[in-house]
């Protein structure tokens, strides 16, 4: 079944629906960059840095098509996949080092702040479901990255890519999250992974969400719309996402009868 979200400022565009079955939402999985912060463009400048110093250039359409949802980890070994060369352990945990610091000083010098409307639709969640970040970033850029938009008070758990063996597009991260909800001993009942929405910006992020067996909201934050086909849900940005939307692709609780009052 395909719909239209109408409220677009733009043409409309497709998104898929999933069929209503019995699985009720339980908990809310966000990725970080392109979703909670607009932190890309200084992954993008630290990773373009980091390689100059090998004498190799990255422009950024390069880095949004085929780098862009890997993790540090990945991004390098692909890179050097791609050029035909040889990457030893070494050498790449020296990169990923240099570019975790330059980063850290990007977002020092330059700042961060969450998207429109984050942290209100975070709030508001926070209030209904429990939360998580599972994100390819490192633990030290991700944790200074929600620091620094005031946002890590509200998510019960965070995973990074030194957290995971395997970055998306494979569904380690989400899985690991789920994972991390179940162990604080807060739930009675032990969250499923069908019971989570992920919210994410990326292709490979959808992927990995569906291979973890969640439904999936893209934000066209960092792709077109059309190339995030896949996702149960597109919105153009978090500012026009409502909660009763991301619970509309779930089953919704039955209220409870209401109880006659005799005289």
């Amino acid at each position: 079944m395909v719909s239209y979200l109408k409220s677009a400022p733009y043409a409309p565009y497709p998104l898929r629906t999933m069929d209503q079955d019995a699985t009720f939402l339980r908990a809310v999985i966000f990725d970080c960059d392109g979703v909670l912060v607009d932190s890309e463009p200084l992954h993008f400048s630290a990773f373009k840095k980091v390689l100059s110093t090998e004498g190799f250039g990255l422009d950024e359409e390069t880095y949004k098509k085929e780098f862009l949802a890997l993790d540090d980890r990945g991004l390098f070994q692909k890179f050097y996949e791609r050029e035909r060369l040889p990457l030893s352990i070494e050498q790449l945990k020296a990169f990923m080092e240099k570019k975790t610091k330059i980063f850290q000083e990007l977002v020092l010098s330059d700042g961060l702040l969450p998207y429109p409307a984050v942290t209100e639709l975070v709030m508001a969640l926070s209030q209904r479901y429990p939360l998580a970040v599972a994100s390819g970033a490192r633990r030290h850029e991700l944790d200074m990255v929600l620091e620094s938009a005031g946002l890590r008070p509200y998510f019960e758990v965070i995973v990074s890519s030194d957290d995971v063996s395997q970055g998306k597009p494979n569904p380690e991260s989400f899985l690991k999250a789920v994972e991390g909800l179940n162990a604080n001993g807060k739930r009675s009942t032990a969250i499923k992974p069908e019971e989570c929405l992920v919210i994410e910006d990326s292709f490979q992020g959808i992927s990995s969400a569906h291979q973890a067996g969640m439904k999936c909201v893209a934000v066209a934050t960092s792709y077109a719309p059309f190339e995030l086909k896949e996702a149960d849900l597109i919105v153009p940005s978090i500012s026009s996402l409502r909660v009763s939307q991301i619970e509309d692709l779930f089953q919704r609780q039955k209220p409870l009868p209401m109880l006659h009052q005799t005289n």
